[in-house]
């Protein structure tokens, strides 16, 4: 079967490597922000954004235990302030909406600071880069957010973008993703 993380990680390396600046949008227990400092390696840079400190917390002490480079920023704000921090293209970006893994589900990610964040991202977004966006439609907020984010992808320019929507499509409430990719040159 195929497990959706791992193929949002493998369409991520078609894009990014060694050297690249990237964004965890939303670093939870810092699961993606590793993958992402150990790809883009010493010469490379991640910044990662949570608004829970206990995420901050537990990503910094993840980072330290699974070796990875000190090439990360970790930010305890809103991913929507993204502009206020990270003041250079990327290469590549990821969302997983939702819940921190064993924290607070009634803390979550919301409608009306996802899009400012996935606007900024796609706004960051270089050539030939990459923003792959984890939608969890289990939970009433994960189903609108998902709804919200298509219906926007749907009206942006395939001139500027390409959009596409991975998804198991016999089961409704399974995690998806969508990927959007820039040109390149």
């Amino acid at each position: 079967m195929i497990d959706l993380l791992d193929l949002h990680k493998q369409f991520l390396l078609t894009h990014i490597k060694e050297g690249d600046i990237v964004v965890d949008f939303t670093m939870g227990n810092g699961h993606d922000t590793e993958f992402l400092s150990k790809t883009v390696g010493e010469s490379g840079h991640v910044y990662a954004f949570d608004i829970q400190q206990s995420a901050v917390d537990s990503t910094r002490k993840n980072l330290e235990a699974a070796g990875c480079p000190q090439n990360y920023t970790l930010i305890c704000d809103s991913h929507h302030n993204v502009k206020n921090y990270v003041k250079c293209k990327i290469r590549g970006g990821m969302f997983n909406l939702g819940w921190l893994p064993g924290g607070d589900k009634s803390i979550t990610t919301m409608r009306e600071t996802t899009m400012p964040a996935i606007e900024a991202a796609i706004d960051l977004l270089d050539t030939d880069a990459i923003l792959n966006i984890a939608v969890y439609p289990g939970h009433p907020e994960g189903d609108a957010e998902g709804k919200m984010i298509e219906e926007y992808l749907s009206s942006l320019s395939r001139f500027k973008v390409c959009a596409t929507k991975v998804k198991i499509v016999n089961s409704e409430t399974s995690p998806y993703f969508f990927m959007i990719e820039t040109k390149k040159k």
